[in-house]
């Protein structure tokens, strides 16, 4: 092991708690986002990222490895614990409506602006892409499910339907719209996708 790996997993091994600590690692999260919209992934280095937070690059490391590690979790806190389960309306065709509203509506144009640089640093870095769909979009799996459950209650659809395929349709073409095209997702879209995609395909 190399006196850098040493140092870094040493600090690691005494990584404070508490309030300030929190604080201070909060504020090293926020000075990654502001360096990513900035400079980039690959321009983020970690003397950048230690000077921009006002940190020692000692006291990042009793937090992370590396920038991947940093960026990974910034990207996951920015977004990770907004929904807490989508709303029930009375009808599938609602409830399908009301999630992605929900969706859409959690994407602020900054938030747009930070995927576009961690999506594209993905297909270059396959530790940041690993973090990425580990803690992000694994995580998110089982969205659906108390939708199509309740449809399922309520007759509209077969017993045995799982939400699989709708948590890989709406969040595409929702990432597709609002970060690679930068369009809104108004109410014309929303009855699109869901009308003519969705659910169509779970009536297949």
């Amino acid at each position: 092991m190399s006196s850098v790996e040493t140092e870094e997993t040493t600090a690691r091994a005494h990584r404070p708690t508490g309030p300030r600590a929190q604080a201070r690692e909060q504020a090293i999260l926020d000075a990654a986002l502001e360096l990513l919209m900035e400079v980039g992934y690959d321009r983020l280095s970690m003397d950048a990222l230690a000077e921009r937070a006002h940190a020692g690059k000692a006291t990042i490391y009793r937090h992370w490895s590396g920038k991947a590690q940093v960026v990974a979790e910034a990207v996951r806190r920015l977004k990770g614990d907004r929904m807490e389960g989508f709303p029930s309306t009375g009808s599938l065709r609602g409830d399908l409506l009301a999630a992605m509203t929900q969706m859409c509506c959690s994407v602020t144009d900054t938030e747009s602006a930070i995927l576009v640089g961690v999506l594209s640093a993905m297909r270059t870095d396959p530790e940041l892409a690993g973090l990425v769909r580990t803690q992000m979009f694994d995580a998110k799996k089982g969205e659906f499910k108390g939708v199509i459950e309740r449809a399922v209650r309520r007759g509209e659809l077969p017993e045995g339907s799982t939400g699989d395929l709708v948590e890989e349709v709406i969040p595409a073409l929702l990432i597709t719209r609002l970060v690679i095209h930068g369009q809104p997702i108004g109410d014309e879209y929303a009855t699109h996708v869901v009308d003519d995609i969705v659910l169509p395909m779970l009536h297949q």
